[in-house]
């Protein structure tokens, strides 16, 4: 992350009304409803400011989640012990402000959610994604997630350092 931006957990003192990317459902959920989301403690968020301007230029959250055991691929089950399920964090969504798009930041805040899910008191085995579209999936298999079980467009990276020195 360039001196141009910080990553920093969503407070009331932001701006969000100048938000805007392609996405309306990730519009409306930012504009109306996170705060309660985050106050409420079901999720938390994290957003990239542009430090001049002070303006959110892109968003994230996360929350902790499990997965079945069942739905992981066996190359990775079979190192786990049998439990039913699997603590994993899960991204929920992710956007960029359109005035920013193509900088790279929406690889800045995956890399931040993934380090946060790896330094996270709490241990969790995986990141999860439920990907909104074929452009999602595609940006999600660039950085190393697949999909696995029986829901489509969700994808998974296995938080292993071995994995995790191939994420770009």
């Amino acid at each position: 992350m360039s001196e141009r931006f910080r990553i920093e957990p969503l407070t009331a003192k932001h701006d969000r009304k100048v938000f805007s990317c392609d996405v309306d459902v990730l519009n409306s959920y930012f504009y109306q409803q996170v705060s309660q989301d985050v106050r409420r403690r079901i999720t938390a968020c994290y957003i990239v400011i542009e430090v001049e301007t002070n303006r959110i230029a892109g968003y994230y959250t996360l929350a902790a989640s499990s997965i079945a055991l069942d739905d992981i691929p066996d190359t990775l089950a079979k190192r786990l012990p049998y439990y039913q399920a699997v603590p994993v964090a899960r991204l929920g969504r992710l956007a960029i402000d359109n005035a920013f798009r193509g900088i790279g930041l929406g690889a800045a805040l995956l890399w931040d959610a993934v380090m946060r899910s790896i330094r996270s008191e709490i241990a969790v085995f995986e990141l999860v994604v439920d990907a909104k579209d074929e452009q999602a999936i595609a940006f999600y298999r660039h950085h190393g997630f697949f999909e696995f079980g029986s829901l489509q467009n969700q994808l998974l990276l296995p938080l292993t350092n071995r994995l995790l020195q191939n994420f770009q």
